[in-house]
């Protein structure tokens, strides 16, 4: 039987070996979950090999017996890599309590925003801009990081303002054809530009031209066909004012010759070859063309005005039948007084039938 002496000595002895603990008092696991007879040290890929079946206690498990899973990479490196002292609970769980932020603070703090522990490099870059509210569209996918960060090098990334003129304000104002800043444009690009066509040209149409629809014939590219010498505030919108000399030199019919109005929409479209289809109002006013019978059966007018520059007369006869007088005599042997000639014919047919 031991005396009291013997037990308190044996009760202090214990508590000086716990107190010898090198991993603090906060880590309560078996010394043989991690250690072996063998050797205090532990390689690196221990974890990853399987436990031995003769075993006499669990093995440690960084992701189970913690509050930290080790994850890709972190399953493969020395303890000492994260852990600099043997007091393990002393350790963060932020990433930048372990790693160096290389990006200086221009990204924020959180690394799995970017990275995954598998790989730190970057592979989706289209996603992340997604994901931070500039989505790579167009030709945006093609140009590399240094042409927007350009502290990319020192893998530095500002965050860049979303506007256009963020990154392509020195080239708005060194256009001159046209004048952009003289002219007053926008600094929206978008407005005029197409981020998916070559050279980020100017695309007919994207534009806020409401004022004056760019379709067919004026679907341009060239803005200094209608705006001469870069203005863009007086530029008049009247037909006559950008084709007095189509007006002018057409002679078939002459339009000067004629009368024509100068309001070339009455009568023209801007489909291809500006045709001469839009004058609807004929059909109200003189004789149903784009209706009833004769639609579609004539291309131009001197079809039916075969007087130059008289568009007052106009022939029947030049397209119907009129060959055999007699026939047609006997067609209209009910009629009387009647003549061959397109006065007769319009007077009894005022609508073609």
């Amino acid at each position: 039987m031991r005396s009291l002496p013997q037990i308190i000595w044996l009760l202090l002895l214990g508590s000086q070996l716990i107190a010898q603990n090198p991993h603090g008092t906060q880590l309560k696991v078996d010394c043989r979950s991690c250690h072996t007879p063998d050797s205090w040290e532990i390689a690196p890929d221990w974890w990853q090999k399987p436990p031995s079946p003769a075993a006499s206690v669990p093995r440690f498990n960084h992701s189970v017996n913690t509050d930290f899973e080790l994850e890709g990479r972190h399953q493969k490196i020395d303890c000492r890599a994260c852990h600099e002292t043997l007091v393990f609970a002393v350790v963060g769980q932020q990433c930048i309590d372990c790693h160096i932020d290389l990006h200086q603070q221009t990204l924020g703090t959180d690394c799995r925003r970017c990275h995954d522990a598998n790989d730190w490099l970057i592979d989706d870059i289209t996603a992340l801009h997604q994901d931070n509210g500039f989505p790579l569209l167009g030709n945006h996918l093609l140009a590399e990081c240094t042409d927007c960060h350009h502290s990319e090098s020192y893998l530095k990334f500002e965050r860049i303002g979303n506007l256009c003129v963020d990154c392509h304000l020195q080239e708005f104002q060194a256009t001159t054809s046209p004048n952009h800043v003289a002219a007053g444009y926008s600094t929206d690009c978008s407005m005029c530009h197409d981020m998916t066509l070559p050279d980020w040209r100017w695309v007919a149409g994207a534009a806020n031209h409401l004022f004056f629809p760019l379709t067919g014939g004026h679907a341009i590219n060239d803005c200094t066909k209608c705006h001469i010498g870069g203005n863009f505030t007086n530029t008049p919108t009247d037909c006559f004012a950008c084709h007095s000399s189509e007006y002018m030199a057409t002679t078939n019919p002459d339009h000067e010759a004629a009368g024509f109005p100068t309001d070339c929409s009455i009568c023209h479209t801007t489909g291809p070859g500006w045709a001469a289809d839009n004058f609807t109002q004929h059909d109200a006013l003189y004789f149903p063309i784009y209706s009833g019978n004769h639609k579609g059966e004539w291309n131009n007018c001197n079809e039916c005005h075969t007087t130059a520059g008289n568009f007052k007369a106009f022939s029947c006869i030049d397209c119907h039948e009129h060959n055999n007088a007699g026939d047609l005599a006997d067609e209209h042997d009910e009629v009387g007084g009647y003549s061959f000639n397109s006065t007769a014919c319009y007077s009894c047919h005022p609508k073609g039938n």
